[in-house]
């Protein structure tokens, strides 16, 4: 069935329907506008075109769409340079990511860049709110789409920058509540891109000096989880010498107001945290906090490795199920997980490595190297050592009785009712 738009709603052009890119696409086409939304992926397409959403586990998401569909204000096309020039307001969320050398990779959004470039009309107004290091919205991307359209940046079309902040599993929520920051290239960018969003979203807005401003401040946000969680790594390792319990210190600490202590865990992983402080870090931030923090957090899978190795021995051909293959808990997201790392250390160590995500089919995770696992399955009872990664709500109520011989149960997110485990003679470790 081929869809009509609504010929009688402004336009907008979403570039990038992933995890939060359809979610802006359904408020803005369940708000006012005629969204069209442009994704390379066939899958995708297909999927928004029958009125579904290929995001899970987002509240509300799957209902936006479907009546966006029904109104023919959100239609799925896998031309970018159709999209755009459909549009007079263009919303561009295409992943930017760092190599294994922390180096930013920005194939993705450069290919959308050029899209965008030969089908932007005069007058339109662009705004990126994929995360990107200060300087790249003006210098890389609104100097190529000069380039290519042939247009004047802040003339003939205008630019604004507006992060992203959203936290899965609860995206509209967030786009509902969150101060929606924005930056523009100039007074006239700034003005339309705070009505676009007031209209769009109804939420607060923090208009900032410069797009390099608005793009600062959501790579210093990453930064500042960082470094936090770094430190509360680093004050567990010490609180574990003192014979101090961290989530306790935690606790009282954080009863002061002015103490804001995160949780210290097994590793960070993700598409923000352990990727976004490299855009500082290669734009010169190359000393300090920042490149500690990376290096702190990171070496947390290392750290797990040792603290097996003390209690149980030797892990070669020790059978070792890590529970959460994501990078944390209730989403299915496997970017820079910490169980990536654990998974070649112990293969290293020629350990026989098992996972268990009820997120992931069994296809999925054999994709990883690695053996999957069900708790339900017999194989449970031989398994020597358990390490908690991602603490997803199937494992609340885990039945410890089923690993009949373990030896340690690693808990890597300080989740696990410690009693319960050590009762049944069963070593417990946490961070």
């Amino acid at each position: 069935m081929v869809i009509e738009p609504n010929e009688h709603l402004s336009c907008v052009a979403v570039v990038g329907l992933g995890k939060i890119g359809l979610p802006l696409a359904a408020m803005f086409a369940n708000n006012g506008y005629q969204v069209y939304g442009a994704d390379k992926n066939k899958e995708v397409i297909d999927s928004i075109s029958r009125g579904e959403s290929h995001v899970k586990n987002e509240p509300g998401l799957e209902e936006l769409v479907l009546e966006a569909h029904q109104k023919n204000s959100l239609i799925a096309t896998n031309s970018t340079v159709e999209a755009v020039s459909e549009a007079n307001i263009v919303v561009v969320i295409v992943p930017v990511l760092v190599k294994e050398n922390n180096e930013i990779d920005y194939q993705y959004i450069d290919s959308a860049v050029e899209d965008i470039g030969k089908g932007l009309q005069e007058g339109t107004l662009v705004i990126f709110e994929t995360t990107l290091p200060p300087g790249d919205t003006v210098n890389r991307f609104g100097k190529r789409i000069e380039e290519i359209s042939s247009l004047k940046m802040g003339e003939e079309f205008y630019l604004a920058y507006s992060p992203e902040r959203v936290y899965s599993n609860r995206i509209i929520e967030d786009l509902n509540s969150y101060p929606k920051v924005v930056g523009g290239f100039n007074e006239q960018s700034l003005e339309r891109a705070s009505a676009f969003y007031q209209n769009a979203l109804g939420c607060k807005m923090i208009e900032v000096s410069s797009i390099e401003t608005a793009e600062f401040s959501k790579v210093a946000e990453c930064v500042y989880r960082d470094v936090n969680i770094a430190l509360a790594n680093e004050l567990a390792k010490f609180a574990e010498k003192m014979e101090v319990r961290i989530s306790e210190v935690i606790e009282a600490s954080n009863s002061q107001p002015f103490s804001h202590l995160h949780a210290p865990g097994i590793g960070v992983g993700g598409h923000c945290i352990p990727i976004y402080p490299y855009f500082f870090i290669n734009k010169g931030l190359n000393q300090g906090l920042t490149t500690l923090s990376r290096e702190i957090n990171d070496s947390m899978a290392n750290y797990a490795i040792s603290k097996l190795e003390n209690r149980v021995g030797d892990l070669k051909n020790k059978n070792v199920l890590i529970l959460g293959l994501s990078y944390r808990e209730n989403v299915k997201e496997s970017t820079k997980s910490t169980s990536l790392l654990l998974i070649d250390q112990l293969k290293e160590k020629q350990a026989n490595v098992f996972v268990n995500d009820p997120h992931y089919s069994v296809s999925e995770i054999i994709d990883y190297g690695v053996l999957p696992l069900s708790v339900n399955d017999k194989m449970i009872e031989n398994i020597d050592v358990v390490i908690l990664q991602a603490f997803h709500k199937e494992y609340e109520t885990l039945d410890f009785k089923k690993f009949s011989n373990c030896e340690l149960f690693f808990d890597g997110r300080n989740k696990l009712n410690e009693e319960d485990i050590t009762q049944l003679g069963i070593l417990y470790e946490g961070i």
